[in-house]
């Protein structure tokens, strides 16, 4: 930074002052610092200001993988928001792991992020107090089963989902429907489901919903094969699927049973991932709204960061919608 000063004629502290984004230096002065600080290649040292400074302008971020899509939306859209507002983010992943995600959350806070981001459904809100009592700023989001309320949570209305899924098929006649789920991961979008069919009379019998339990193309596949015979000896005309990659395998094993999509066996879905418009035939699914509530949840930590105060207990429902596509139609 010194060096900088000389160069550009100026005083340490003006090249700091630029380099903060302080509006205290005139235009000229600044393209001189600027034109100093290309000229020499200078990037600040951040472990030097988070040492001057307290803090680190760094956020955390846990989430249970990034292999599904879902997650991948979620975590781009938050380095995004946090980049623009020159933040760095630090992810982790917890493999569906508690100890895992235990030891990830200790990793981060021994690194004093500024604030932290904890997405999924492990309960770690007993071991997010120590932060909180540091004055970290702390926020959940895509938490589907039981939020907690002793944080600020911003996360979709997921039985919602299931709901407006449900009657989506009510609508288009079927009356049979067997579900496909990731349980009890997802035991409220199958809830959501049961009630939008309950509200005609039908009911989903125990017999007729299929455990995914990796919520993957590959187990959605292996579900599928083993509900074929259920669907054909039952009369089953729709297929509930709780998320979209389950679906799509599922709709990989009608296919090669010889079940025609919809004509046979309508299938409806839970994402909106990217394959889902490119599948063939096309996914109808209930879109969930991921990209703003990452940018919800982030803009959340970001005022808490400028705005130190204590967490204040919260709970932020987005609404899903339901996006037509080919693979639904009249039972």
């Amino acid at each position: 930074m010194l060096d900088v000063a000389r160069r550009a004629g100026v005083t340490k502290q003006t090249v700091s002052n630029v380099v903060r984004g302080r509006q205290v230096v005139s235009p000229a002065t600044r393209a001189k610092v600027e034109a100093a600080i290309a000229e020499l290649g200078y990037t600040p040292n951040m472990v030097a200001r988070s040492l001057a400074t307290g803090t680190t302008m760094t956020v955390g971020f846990i989430v249970p993988t990034i292999a599904h899509p879902f997650y991948s939306e979620v975590v781009e859209e938050v380095e995004d928001l946090l980049e623009a507002n020159d933040y760095h983010l630090l992810l982790a992943t917890t493999h569906g792991d508690e100890a895992r995600a235990l030891r990830q959350l200790a990793g981060l806070s021994s690194r004093s992020v500024d604030a932290l981001l904890v997405a999924g459904d492990f309960d770690l809100g007993e071991y997010v107090t120590p932060l909180r009592e540091q004055g970290i700023p702390v926020a959940l989001c895509a938490w589907e089963v039981d939020p907690p309320d002793s944080l600020p949570v911003v996360t979709i209305d997921y039985e919602k989902a299931g709901h407006l899924a449900g009657r989506h098929l009510r609508e288009l006649g079927h009356d049979r429907v067997a579900v496909i789920a990731d349980l009890p991961a997802h035991r409220i979008r199958v809830g959501g489901v049961r009630r939008a069919l309950a509200a005609d009379g039908m009911s989903v019998p125990e017999d007729w919903v299929f455990s995914a339990p990796e919520a993957s193309t590959e187990s959605g596949y292996e579900a599928g094969e083993r509900a074929v015979p259920l669907l054909r000896s039952a009369g089953i005309t729709a297929v509930f699927a709780s998320t979209d990659a389950i679906a799509l395998g599922v709709m990989q094993a009608l296919r090669d049973h010889g079940l025609r999509i919809p004509q046979d066996v309508s299938v409806v879905g839970i994402d909106d991932i990217p394959q889902s418009a490119h599948a063939h035939p096309s996914l109808t699914t209930v879109a969930l709204p991921k990209r703003q509530m990452a940018r919800e949840a982030t803009g959340l930590l970001l005022r808490r960061i400028a705005q130190p105060q204590p967490d204040v207990p919260s709970l932020t429902l987005l609404h899903p919608e339901v996006v037509i596509r080919a693979s639904s139609g009249p039972a």
